[in-house]
């Protein structure tokens, strides 16, 4: 199992909407464990147990980790594919980036700050953040960084930031310090901060 591993699949951005999917990924982070001691764990069938890990399988976020055999059966054992997913969303297609931002600026009230987030302020922010998301590294040199398995967490995220940094041009770098100008305009012109007691 990887370490780190980057996802850009907004697909994968749904499928872990999903509760049942997250536990499956959190209990093959900790070990490898087949269909039936899944569904035994999560007090559901084996076929829905099947039926989950076939889609997590297609956008790779389990993988088989071992197959053994018993009596004259194959067991399968899997696992997460990354102890850590950091999920790239700025390839996502416009409708769901415009979801993700209208979830955060909801989320921001439960921590004292109201977002005056209309549907106009929510498409703005999105095409803000896809702009910053263009200049990236190539999907070559990620794959790269997420296999640097004697590297923390932390500091692969350091690697990529410190990389993009110096491979980007400076009109890449003038680009995206514009688009986070305007993004933390549009972001302090319409917070409101909770009011002191």
């Amino acid at each position: 199992m990887r370490a780190f591993k980057y996802i850009r699949d907004p697909r994968a951005f749904e499928l872990l909407a999903d509760e049942t999917r997250r536990k499956i990924i959190y209990l093959l982070r900790a070990k490898e464990m087949t269909v039936s001691q899944l569904a035994a764990d999560l007090h559901v069938t084996t076929q829905a147990v099947y039926h989950q890990i076939k889609r997590l399988l297609e956008l790779e976020l389990v993988e088989v980790a071992r197959e053994e055999r018993v009596d004259h059966f194959i067991e399968t054992y899997y696992r997460a594919a990354a102890e850590v997913f950091e999920f790239h969303h700025g390839d996502a297609g416009k409708g769901e980036s415009e979801k993700h931002f209208k979830e955060a600026f909801e989320a921001l009230s439960k921590i004292g700050l109201e977002v005056k987030a209309d549907e106009e302020m929510v498409h703005k922010v999105s095409e803000l953040d896809a702009d910053m998301g263009k200049i990236g590294l190539s999907a070559e040199l990620e794959e790269k960084i997420s296999q640097l398995d004697d590297v923390a967490f932390f500091t692969k995220s350091k690697v990529y930031e410190l990389a993009q940094l110096a491979l980007m041009s400076d009109r890449q770098f003038e680009q995206m310090i514009a688009a986070e100008k305007a993004l933390r305009k549009l972001m302090t012109s319409s917070v409101e901060r909770e009011k002191k007691r």
